[in-house]
């Protein structure tokens, strides 16, 4: 086989092998955000007792 044929063979199968292959597919979306969650009772007796110990600590 000669140099000359050895490239265009070469070629061929570089150029087949690329036209066979598959891009990876793309991924499926990101799930929508939780709804917004509400301010319940927990958050409001932290926050009194976050002022009740800062108020403690401001006299003492």
């Amino acid at each position: 086989m000669s140099t000359t044929l050895k490239k265009y063979v070469f070629l061929l199968l570089f150029l087949a092998v690329n036209l066979w292959m598959y891009a990876q597919t793309t991924p499926p979306p990101p799930n929508p955000p939780p709804p917004g969650l509400p301010i319940d009772g927990g958050v409001l007796i932290l926050a009194l007792l976050g002022a009740i110990y800062g108020i403690r600590k401001q006299t003492n």
